[in-house]
Parts: C-alpha cells; structure tokens; sequence
C-alpha cells in the first residue's frame, strides 16, 4: 500500500485542479520573480497570481526545500 503524501506535495492536486497549471509552472514563477524571502515569494502568488495563502505558502515550502 502506498503511503499518503505529506507536507507541501499534499496540495499539489488541489493547486493544479484549481488554478490550472501544473507543479512545475510555479516553481518556474518563483524562480524567474528572484525573491530571497519566503513572505516575499507568497505575496508575489497571492497578488499576482490569484493564489489562497495555503496553497502559495505550499508552494513556496516546496521551492524553497529543492533549492
């Protein structure tokens, strides 16, 4: 049995289902934006982007953890 996904990849489904872009088109956006800031990075999806604080905080605990 497989084991349930955890931490920020737990969203992904949710992310791409509802804002229409796969995993790989955000971390794209947060590496072109060049923000060093965690906050700064969640600010840029949610007012650029139309993205819910959850999902953008997801998002860039994901970006943050490859880099």
């Amino acid at each position: 049995m497989a084991q349930p996904v955890k931490g920020p990849a737990s969203y992904f489904p949710s992310i791409e289902k509802t804002y229409g872009k796969p995993i790989d088109a955000w971390m794209k956006v947060l590496t072109a934006a060049k923000l060093e800031k965690h906050m700064e990075m969640v600010a840029l999806l949610k007012t650029e982007h139309d993205i819910g604080h959850g999902h953008a905080n997801a998002l860039v605990a994901h970006f943050r953890a490859q880099s």
